[in-house]
C-alpha cells in the first residue's frame, strides 16, 4: 500500500529511472511484472510507479519531437534526475544499481556486483527495450539474436559506455558488421554499406546486405541514437 507522503524522494526517482531505462515504452502499465516489483521496494502503488515513467518519458526531447508525450505534471526533481542520468550515465547507472542491489539485499560484495551486472546487463536491456526488442534492420526479435551494439566503441568512450542514445539494437551478423565497419548510418539513420561489400559476390550478400542498402533503420522509442556518435562510427570506423 501506498504511503500517506506525497512527494517522491531523490532514491525513489532514481530507481524509477533506472526502470525506464530498462522497460519498453510500449509495455508501460501497472500489471506489468518489472512495475509490481518495483512498487513494492519502494512502497509506492503500482499505478504512481507506471504514472512518473510516463512523466519521465514527456521529458525526452526526441520523443516529444515524434508526437509521443508523457504526462504534464513533472516536478523540479524529476527533471534533475533525468538530467543527471543523461549528463553522466556512468555515475547514475552505477548508483542506481547499488541501490536497487541494496534494496534486494542480495548478494555481500555489492559494489563489484554491480559493476559487474552494469556493464553487462543495463546497457543492453536499456538498448533492447528502447527498440522493442526488435532489431532496427530486419525486424528479428528474437531476443537471443539481439545485440545491444555500441555506436562508438566501449574502449573508445568510457563516459559513453552505459549511454542508451550510444546503443543500436542490431541482430548477430549486422552487429558484426557494424562493429567491424562494414556497414554504417548516416545522419538521417540510412544504412550505408562499405566498399568491400559492394564489391563482394554472393546470394548471401545480396540477400542480408545489398537488399537493406539506403533503407532507414527502424528508430527506437525512446533514446534516439546520438547523430555525432553515428558520425563518429561513419568517420572513424566504417570502411569507405
Amino acid at each position: 500500500m501506498e504511503t500517506k507522503r506525497n512527494k517522491w524522494t531523490r532514491e525513489e526517482l532514481i530507481l524509477t529511472f533506472n526502470l525506464y531505462c530498462k522497460i519498453e515504452f510500449s509495455k508501460i502499465n501497472y500489471r506489468h511484472p518489472l512495475i509490481i516489483s518495483l512498487s513494492e521496494i519502494i512502497e509506492r502503488t503500482p499505478s504512481a510507479v507506471s504514472w512518473k515513467l510516463v512523466n519521465f518519458a514527456s521529458l525526452d526531447s526526441e520523443l516529444s519531437k515524434r508526437g509521443i508525450k508523457g504526462a504534464i505534471n513533472c516536478s523540479k526533481l524529476d527533471r534533475e534526475i533525468f538530467q543527471e542520468f543523461t549528463n553522466n550515465w556512468n555515475k547514475s547507472v552505477e548508483e542506481s544499481e547499488i541501490l536497487l542491489e541494496k534494496k534486494n539485499k542480495k548478494g555481500k560484495d555489492i559494489l563489484r556486483t554491480v559493476k559487474t551486472r552494469t556493464n553487462q546487463s543495463f546497457f543492453r536491456k536499456s538498448v533492447l527495450s528502447s527498440y522493442d526488442n526488435t532489431c532496427c534492420i530486419t525486424g528479428i526479435n528474437i531476443p537471443e539474436l539481439l545485440v545491444a551494439s555500441h555506436i562508438i566503441p566501449w574502449a573508445e568512450s568510457e563516459e559513453n559506455r552505459l549511454n542508451p542514445k550510444n546503443g543500436l539494437c542490431l541482430n548477430n551478423l549486422h552487429d558484426k558488421a557494424f562493429d567491424r565497419g562494414y556497414i554504417t548510418f548516416d545522419s538521417d539513420f540510412k544504412l550505408i554499406l562499405s566498399s568491400k561489400i559492394l564489391k563482394t559476390k554472393g546470394m548471401y550478400i545480396e540477400k542480408y546486405f545489398k537488399s537493406v542498402e539506403g533503407q532507414t533503420l527502424v528508430t527506437p522509442k525512446k533514446f534516439i541514437p546520438d547523430i555525432q556518435f553515428l558520425q563518429y562510427h561513419n568517420e572513424k570506423i566504417f570502411l569507405q
